[in-house]
C-alpha cells in the first residue's frame, strides 16, 4: 500500500514481490563512534535497520545495501565492517562485509548475489559523489548510480534520516530503478504526515534543544501554516525567545544565543511581536558552582540547565489537552542525570495525555525507558531522523522522497502498477 507525501504517492514494500530479486537497499546506519577505540557505542538505527532487512531476505530476495558513516577525514568516518556484525546480530540474517563500494571487488561480489544473501558494501562516501549535492537527474548519470544500478531489479529507501539529502545514493537510484520506501522510512512519513496534515486538535509542539537558527525557521513555520496551535519552547530555544521578548539573560547565555541563532534573533523578535501562539519558561533549574537551585525566569543567573518545576506543571497541563504532540529537542541538559527531569516529566506527561506522540531524537529512547511502564506504543513514535525530521516538519521537501515519488510515477507502481519486474 503506497504511503502519500505532500499530495504524492511514494511506493512501499507492500507494493512489490521481491521474490528472486536483486534488491538494492539504501540504510542510514550512520551511528555514534567512541573517538578513542573506534567502536560504535549506539547500535539503535541498526537494529531499525535490521527489520526490513529481514522481511526482505524472507520474502526470496538477493540484497546488498548501503550505507555511509560520518564525514571524510572525522574520526567517526570509518568502514563499516562492524555494521555488518552488528546487523547480522540484530536480524539474524548473516551479512557479508565487502570492502569496496564501485570498484572491481564490489562488482564481482554482486553479479554472484544470490536470493537469501546479504552484503554490505563499504562506507558510501568513500565515493565522493556520495557525498555531493547535486539534483536526481544528475546523479542518476553520475559514476555510483550507473555502476551498481546494472546489478538490481529495485531500490529500497529505509534512510528517512538522510532523505533530506540530495545525494547520489539517496536520489540517483530511484530515477533509474523502481525505488520504494523501506519500513522505517514508510513508517516516518505516515506518523508525521497524521501529525501535520490529518491529526486531530490542539496539535502543541515543544521545541527545545540548542540549534537555535533551525528552532527559529521550524516555529515560524509552524504557526503561519496552522500546522501548530501552540508552540512550547525549552532548552537554549526557550532563552532565545525569552530574551526576544526582552528579558535579561546572564552574559554567557547571551552571547550563547547570539552565536548560535546565526542572525535568526531578530526574526524570533518579530515572532513574539506578531503575537504567534509561542510559550516561553517560566522557571529554570541553574547551576552555578556545585549550587543548583530553582530560579525565575525573569532573574536569571549562572548556567539555566533544564526547566524549573512551574515550567513543568504548566506546560503538563497544555499537553493534557493535546491530541497530537511533537517533541523536537531536550528540554535541558540531559547528558547529566540531574538535568534530566524535565525532559523526562515531558515526555511522561506526554505518554500520559492519550494523545498521539512524536518524538524527534534518537536521545528519547533513552528517556522513555523511564516511563516505559506508562507507555501505548501504538501511540508514541520515535523519529530516526534529525535534520530530515527538522526539513518535513518546516515544509521543505525533502529530496530523497521526492525522487521515490518521482520514480512511482515513472515506473507506475501504484494504482495497479509495476511490481519492480
Amino acid at each position: 500500500m503506497p504511503v502519500r507525501y505532500r499530495n504524492k504517492l511514494i511506493a512501499t514494500m507492500d507494493d512489490a514481490d521481491f521474490k528472486g530479486k536483486r534488491v538494492l537497499v539504501r540504510f542510514d546506519l550512520n551511528s555514534p563512534v567512541d573517538p578513542g577505540t573506534g567502536r560504535i557505542i549506539d547500535a539503535s538505527r541498526i537494529e531499525e535497520a535490521a527489520k526490513t532487512l529481514k522481511e526482505l531476505v524472507e520474502s526470496g530476495a538477493a540484497v546488498a545495501i548501503l550505507s555511509h558513516q560520518g564525514r571524510p577525514l572525522e574520526s567517526d568516518f570509518i568502514s563499516l565492517e562492524q555494521h555488518a556484525e552488528l546487523l547480522s546480530k540484530a536480524s539474524g540474517v548473516y551479512v557479508e562485509f565487502v570492502m569496496d563500494v564501485i570498484g572491481a571487488e564490489s562488482a564481482r561480489r554482486l553479479s554472484r548475489l544470490s536470493p537469501g544473501e546479504a552484503v554490505l558494501l563499504d562506507n558510501s562516501r568513500i565515493v565522493s559523489e556520495d557525498y555531493l549535492e547535486a539534483p536526481a537527474e544528475v546523479h542518476a548519470r553520475g559514476l555510483m548510480v550507473t555502476r551498481l544500478s546494472r546489478f538490481f531489479d529495485a531500490y529500497v529507501n529505509d534512510a528517512f534520516s538522510a532523505s533530506h539529502r540530495s545525494q547520489a545514493s539517496i536520489v540517483g537510484f530511484p530515477l533509474v530503478l523502481p525505488g520504494y520506501a523501506g519500513r522505517v522510512l514508510e513508517s516516518e512519513v505516515r506518523a508525521l504526515t497524521e501529525a501535520l496534515e490529518e491529526g486531530e486538535r490542539p496539535r502543541v509542539f515543544i521545541v527545545g534543544g540548542a540549534k537555535l537558527a533551525d528552532a527559529v525557521d521550524l516555529i515560524d513555520y509552524l504557526t503561519s501554516s496552522g500546522a501548530a496551535d501552540e508552540v512550547l519552547t525549552a532548552g537554549l530555544v526557550g532563552l532565545m525567545f525569552l530574551k526576544a521578548m526582552g528579558k535579561r539573560l546572564p552574559p554567557a547565555v547571551e552571547e550563547l544565543v547570539e552565536r548560535k541563532s546565526k542572525g535568526k534573533l531578530r526574526r524570533a523578535v518579530e515572532l513574539i511581536a506578531e503575537g504567534r501562539p509561542i510559550k516561553t519558561p517560566l522557571d529554570f533549574m541553574v547551576q552555578e558552582g556545585d549550587r543548583v537551585y530553582v530560579a525565575d525566569s525573569s532573574s536569571l543567573r549562572g548556567a539555566p540547565k533544564d526547566i524549573g518545576p512551574s515550567t513543568i506543571e504548566y506546560y503538563g497541563a497544555k499537553l493534557s489537552k493535546a491530541r497530537v504532540i511533537v517533541i523536537r529537542g531536550p528540554a535541558g541538559v540531559i547528558e547529566e542525570p540531574r538535568f534530566r527531569a524535565g525532559t523526562v516529566e515531558l515526555v511522561r506527561a506526554a505518554v500520559r495525555s492519550g494523545a498521539k506522540v512524536i518524538l524527534g531524537g534518537g536521545h528519547f529512547r533513552a528517556i522513555l525507558r523511564e516511563v516505559a511502564g506508562e507507555l501505548n506504543p501504538s501511540r508514541v513514535h520515535v523519529s530516526t531522523g534529525g535534520g530530515a525530521l527538522l526539513q518535513f516538519l518546516s515544509g521543505r521537501p525533502l529530496p530523497g522522497l521526492e525522487a521515490l515519488a518521482e520514480s512511482a510515477e515513472k515506473f507506475k507502481l501504484v494504482g495497479g502498477g509495476s511490481d519492480g519486474n
